[in-house]
């Protein structure tokens, strides 16, 4: 089933032995949260907040996908990241 694939890919994630690049740890957040929370409706966090305005602008260009395409991505990305750096 695919929300057991993707609770063992979330599981992967934390068994890497290397650590991967900014805009990957990004993507993987973005599809962690579209997955499992849904569309992003919470406020822009402020100026200031660099990573939080990065994680949420991350999150944001997801919308619309479905919790079950967005999971399959996180796996297939997971896959990929443990393939490169596991």
């Amino acid at each position: 089933m695919v929300s057991e694939q993707f609770n063992a890919a979330a599981e992967k994630v934390k068994s890497l032995t290397k650590r991967p690049s900014d805009d990957e740890f990004l993507q993987l957040y973005a599809l962690f949260k579209q997955a499992s929370v849904g569309d992003n409706d919470t406020a822009k966090p402020g100026l200031l907040d660099l990573k939080g305005k990065a994680k949420w602008e991350a999150w944001n260009k997801q919308k619309g996908k479905s919790s079950e395409a967005a999971q399959q991505e996180y796996i297939s990305f997971v896959e990929g990241l443990v393939a490169k750096y596991a």
